[in-house]
């Protein structure tokens, strides 16, 4: 067997190990990972507030009331709506069977005959609101471990500061030393906020449709609009499933039709013209790799694990791209257009040649 043969095996091996394991704990490491980006989302007003002469204590302090006081108004809000909607739950089952018979006589009157089990069985009321309620615990869930993660955020911004002078000092200084841990930061940064910014944009506009039309429980499908929308490619059409239905259930099927088409709108506005508009080049993945990526750290991590799937490969393609042996890899997670600029620079470089 030869040598690079073996590193390939041995490389491959690791990996599924550490897979493994990360799904094995990812009970505890979905709250670490929730406490790293709460603190690289938060480092930069931490340094804001220091450079306006306010000591670090003092500035942890304002941004920890800021984040505790956000973190317990989300669970308040979620909580409450969840409750009242579970109780709500068996109602709605009956109204959608109700709903699905009602089609099936329809049907029936224009000649076509459907096996009414067949029929139940697509719709069936029980697993639809089961999908419904256990996604929205799913979500719910995370929120419980609120103490865990804002103890580790807590050590985790106080420790942020000197990471950079580790590092440097771990590298003798070295040109260069801080790239792409300023690359991970800023980028990853940069894409929650703005996607912070479209997704709560997107939650309000639909809470104010639901609002409107009458839907039971809309500030309960806005934040989980806001929410899923992190989630690439997928998540917008999941955030809109229990809504529809619900219109569906409370006033028919021209209420529903209203309620999917303003779904649609909204997202169509902000999601493929506004944001990508705003996000300038993009997070730097190619469509395949977001998709896949939402595959497997959904698949590993959860729900969690797909909310946080592009900036957690946005961070492993730049750190995988400082290393020559590596960086073949950050090429194939990378888009076209990061490709086509890696050929030309290779082509104006002395030495560098292109076949």
């Amino acid at each position: 067997m030869t040598s690079n043969r073996r590193n390939a095996l041995m490389n491959t091996a690791a990996f599924v190990v550490v897979v493994a394991g990360m799904k094995a704990a990812a009970s505890l490491i979905v709250p670490f990972l929730l406490a790293v980006f709460l603190t690289i989302i938060s480092l930069p007003l931490l340094l804001w507030l220091e450079k306006r002469g306010i000591p670090e204590l003092p500035g942890l302090l304002v941004i920890l009331i800021g984040v505790v006081g956000l973190w317990f108004l989300l669970v308040l809000l979620i909580g409450t709506a969840l409750g009242d909607f579970t109780q709500s739950v068996p109602f709605y089952q009956e109204r959608l069977r109700t709903i699905v018979g009602d089609a099936w006589s329809w049907l029936a009157t224009y000649g076509i005959t459907i096996e009414r089990s067949m029929l139940e069985g697509i719709f069936d009321p029980g697993k639809i609101m089961k999908l419904v309620t256990s996604t929205l615990n799913g979500l719910g869930g995370v929120l419980k471990n609120t103490f865990l993660i804002l103890l580790m955020f807590v050590f985790l911004i106080l420790e942020a500061t000197g990471i950079p002078e580790k590092m440097l000092a771990i590298r003798r200084n070295e040109k260069g030393s801080l790239n792409s841990y300023s690359a991970i930061t800023t980028g990853v940064n940069r894409y929650l906020a703005i996607k912070a910014m479209t997704s709560l944009t997107t939650g309000v506009l639909i809470y104010l449709l639901l609002r409107i039309q009458g839907i039971d429980f809309p500030i309960l499908w806005g934040m989980l609009v806001f929410i899923l929308n992190f989630i690439p490619n997928i998540g917008s059409l999941i955030a809109a499933v229990p809504p529809v239905l619900l219109a569906l259930v409370q006033f028919g099927p021209a209420q529903a039709t209203v309620t999917m088409l303003g779904f649609l709108t909204v997202n169509t506005i902000i999601g493929s013209i506004l944001e990508p508009r705003i996000m300038g080049k993009g997070v730097g993945l190619s469509p395949l790799v977001v998709f896949i990526s939402l595959l497997f750290w959904g698949w590993v991590l959860g729900p969690v694990g797909m909310l946080l799937s592009v900036p957690l490969t946005m961070a492993a393609k730049i750190a995988l791209s400082e290393h020559e042996s590596t960086r073949w890899i950050s090429l194939l997670l990378g888009s076209n257009r990061e490709v086509s600029i890696y050929l030309q620079q290779l082509q104006t470089n002395e030495g560098g040649k292109v076949d």
